[in-house]
C-alpha cells in the first residue's frame, strides 16, 4: 500500500476502508466528482468512497459511482492500493485506505444519484492530476496514464 499525505499533529485518525474509480469517456477525459459544501470552495475527488458493511471494494465503487454521478459502471483492474489521511468536510480526521480501480461506464441511471452536493465533471487526466484534492488520487491517475 502506498501512503500519501501527512496527518495533522495531535489528531487521531479513524481508519476507513474506501475504494475509488477512474472512468474514461470516448474523448479521453476522466470522471471526477466536484463536491460543493456550504461555506467552502468546491473540490474534486475521484468518484468512490467508504466500503459499507460486508461489500467488496468493487461493489463500493459501483455503488458510490451511482450515488455521486448517476453513472452505471463495472470495475476492472486495480491501479494501486493507497492510503491518505485527511479531514472530512465536518472536520473529522479520517485515513482512507483501499484500492483505486479502472472502471468501465456501462450507462447512466439518474435515479441512482442521491448525493446532491456531488456533480459529475469530465476532465483531461492531466488536468485532473492537478485538480484532485487528494495526492493519492492524483498519483493513481498519473500511474494509470503512464501504464496506458
Amino acid at each position: 500500500m502506498l501512503a500519501f499525505g501527512a496527518p495533522v499533529a495531535g489528531l487521531t485518525y479513524k481508519d476507513r476502508a474506501a475504494a475509488f474509480g477512474i472512468a474514461e469517456n470516448a474523448l479521453g477525459q476522466i470522471a471526477l466528482a466536484e463536491v460543493s459544501k456550504p461555506g467552502k470552495p468546491p473540490y474534486f475527488d475521484l468518484p468512490g468512497g467508504a466500503v459499507d458493511g460486508d461489500e467488496t471494494e468493487a461493489q463500493a465503487v459501483v455503488r458510490e459511482f451511482g450515488e455521486e454521478t448517476g453513472l452505471v459502471v463495472e470495475t476492472g483492474a486495480l491501479v494501486e492500493t493507497v492510503s491518505q489521511p485527511f479531514l472530512k468536510s465536518d472536520g473529522q480526521p479520517v485515513r482512507n485506505f483501499g484500492g483505486v480501480y479502472v472502471v468501465k461506464v456501462l450507462g447512466e441511471n439518474p435515479s441512482l444519484k442521491i448525493e446532491d452536493d456531488h456533480r459529475l465533471v469530465w476532465l483531461d487526466p492531466r488536468d485532473a492530476v492537478v485538480a484532485l484534492r487528494h495526492d493519492a488520487h492524483a498519483w493513481a491517475v498519473a500511474a494509470w496514464m503512464r501504464r496506458g
